[in-house]
């Protein structure tokens, strides 16, 4: 029996993990591919406090010893489902627990062509946001039509020097008011009925082509056309809104009571490495509240 079972090692899984080890709670740290999450694979992180500048590897790192060094312990198995009685099945165990802390993330849709994978911090990114702050003066593109790609692109247009908007269908399908501000810029070239087919570099991404016969020279693509949140496996004891986020009650809280949602997994307004973390020692704080 544990105190807590913590699905996922992201920065909000390890985040908990420490807050209740602190608090001597037996815990257990379930993640089916490699801690860290997401940030992970980001070549520098710039905006996490206390850092001016480190690999999200390096940070990854630091957070899974700090976690290890106080007691948690932590298992490489895939979660297939939970039950109410706080019953946890994996792909090759069953465990049970007082409490139970969801911190799946989500990860984002990928265009899923040739050499995507290959320039991810690289020129390849998904967050605007996390990485704009490396593409200072440069040429860049954003694909997207959505609100997320509408920010991007703003944001992006007083960082680059030029944004190529990429969009799929013949017109945004964001706000209206964002479009006509983005439409006012000097430095924004629209490419409507436009997709990105093919990504080229050798170390570093050098250029996209958009429609197999228009090649755009720039330094920084990004991706911003969605993200996919891993929670089916949670439904049947969970709500879950239209995009697949669960719906939280309260912070972190969900309707069952001892199961709570950290990080990316939750339906919230915004989705970074310090908002993980936040609700990371939240979560850990209620679950420790709720077994004294």
């Amino acid at each position: 029996m544990y105190d807590t079972i913590i699905i996922g090692g992201g920065p909000a899984g390890l985040t908990s993990a420490i807050y209740l080890r602190r608090a001597n709670k037996k815990v257990l740290v379930l993640e089916a591919n490699v801690c860290g999450g997401q940030i992970v694979n980001a070549k520098d992180v710039q905006n996490y406090p206390g850092y001016k500048n480190i690999s999200g590897f390096d940070l990854s790192i630091n957070m899974m010893n700090q976690a290890l060094d106080l007691g948690a312990e932590i298992k490489y198995e895939t979660v297939l489902k939970i039950d109410e009685d706080k019953t946890v099945y994996t792909n090759g165990n069953t465990y049970k627990t007082k409490s139970i802390i969801i911190a799946v993330g989500c990860k984002n849709r990928k265009l899923n062509i040739e050499n995507e994978d290959k320039f991810i911090g690289r020129g390849v990114s998904y967050c605007a946001t996390c990485d704009g702050n490396f593409f200072k003066g440069k040429e860049v593109a954003v694909i997207g039509g959505g609100d997320t790609a509408l920010d991007d692109i703003l944001y992006l247009s007083d960082i680059a020097s030029k944004v190529y908007a990429i969009v799929r269908r013949d017109t945004f399908k964001g706000e209206i008011s964002k479009v006509s501000e983005i439409e006012k810029k000097d430095n924004v070239v629209i490419k409507y009925n436009s997709v990105v087919t093919k990504i080229n570099g050798n170390n570093q991404l050098e250029s996209i082509i958009i429609n197999d016969n228009e090649e755009i020279n720039v330094s920084g693509l990004f991706i911003a056309i969605g993200q996919e949140p891993n929670n089916m496996m949670f439904k049947n004891i969970l709500d879950i809104d239209e995009n697949g986020y669960i719906i939280t009650t309260e912070d972190v809280k969900t309707k069952t009571s001892g199961i709570y949602v950290a990080g990316d997994a939750r339906v919230k307004l915004l989705r970074q490495l310090t908002t993980a973390v936040s609700d990371g020692s939240l979560a850990a704080t209620y679950a420790i509240k709720e077994m004294e």
